[in-house]
């Protein structure tokens, strides 16, 4: 055991509140959530910023020493990743996302180039017992209680985001909606329920309104996948639902047909059924279609609206309207039709 002062402190962590320095250890048990010290050994011209755990972005330069989590990735548009089975102090690993998740990376996009590289420098301990000076190596799902396995039936309206990818608009419609909902005096509670730890996307949703917000992040989970989507995502509305909002927003990033566990949701009767509307956000014309036509054979949902890049203009708009009999809506453009079409406003008590 061995003292390490942190010059970052990345979001992932938030859960277990480390303080700028720390105790490491030498042993790796290599769980998922297991939080290390990691010095940065290179430099970026993308990727250039980690997420801290106050939510500041931060610049990221070479040295610097970071606590992350071990976590896995499989993005289509930047890195994919899986978990190191051992580690040993000394080992290269490498800075999968933003937030600080850290694994060996297996493939990456032209676009976003090799991913960081960084030398473990030890596990990071937890020291439970106040009274005793073993420590235990440190991990984000320590004390989260387990998923709950049913739903509030007193449940607000849900309305549920989904795109055909990442990066197809998913959040800035999240954005909007909640924004133009707040201006109508509703209470909006925001969360989002699939990907890889970072917290951008939840803050963005409190910037814009959201009285409370949740992410998968805070039950102890670094990367969704099929296995634990649909039961963090009970709890995370069970959780808002207490909260007694008018509506709550809910984010399912990644696509459709990702591996973060969109599927197990929109599988599940209850959560479908807990969803007053479905928003689907595509980047195209043709992927709108196609997102249209897998909700509704695959799971019964007829999409409320669709938005994102593929409705920029009044071309993609139409397209989609021809094509899908589906109304299509501009985040930027049609803020307030895009919000009125996922939510009419309704006032309703759920004490």
């Amino acid at each position: 055991m061995k003292p390490i002062l942190l010059d970052k402190i990345a979001s992932v962590t938030m859960n277990c509140a480390l303080r700028k320095e720390v105790r490491v250890s030498d042993e790796y048990p290599c769980r998922e959530g297991d939080v290390i010290a990691v010095r940065l050994l290179t430099q970026k011209s993308t990727y250039t910023v980690l997420e801290l755990a106050t939510g500041r972005m931060s610049m990221l330069k070479p040295g610097d020493v970071i606590a992350g989590a071990l976590g896995h990735r499989d993005a289509v548009q930047g890195y994919a990743g899986v978990m190191p089975s051992e580690l040993k102090t000394g080992d290269k690993i490498n800075l999968l996302n933003m937030g600080g998740v850290l694994g060996n990376c297996t493939s990456f996009s032209p676009l976003v180039g090799p991913p960081h590289e960084c030398e473990v420098l030890g596990a990071v301990l937890n020291f439970p017992k106040l009274t005793s000076r073993e420590g235990v190596p440190a991990n984000i799902s320590a004390n989260c209680p387990e998923f709950d396995r049913e739903l509030n039936p007193k449940m607000p309206p849900v309305i549920a985001m989904v795109g055909t990818s990442m990066n197809s608009g998913k959040t800035e419609a999240c954005l909007t909606i909640i924004q133009q909902l707040v201006h109508q005096g509703a209470r909006v509670a925001g969360a989002k329920a699939t990907g890889v730890s970072l917290r951008r996307d939840v803050l963005g949703m409190q910037d814009a309104g959201a009285t409370d917000i949740a992410v998968f992040t805070d039950l102890g989970v670094v990367t969704t996948q099929e296995s634990n989507a649909a039961g963090l995502t009970r709890t995370l509305l069970n959780r808002l639902a207490h909260t007694k909002p008018d509506v709550i927003v809910l984010e399912l990033g990644d696509g459709l047909i990702g591996s973060y566990g969109v599927r197990a949701i929109l599988g599940s009767e209850d959560l479908r059924g807990a969803f007053s509307s479905v928003v689907l956000a595509a980047a195209d014309p043709v992927g709108a279609w196609g997102g249209v036509e897998l909700l509704k054979s695959r799971y019964g949902i007829a999409p409320t609206v669709v938005t994102g890049p593929a409705t920029d203009n009044s071309a993609g708009v139409h397209s989609i309207f021809r094509e899908t009999g589906v109304l299509a809506l501009n985040a930027r453009h049609s803020a307030a039709e895009l919000a009125s079409a996922a939510f009419q406003l309704k006032r309703a008590s759920y004490a």
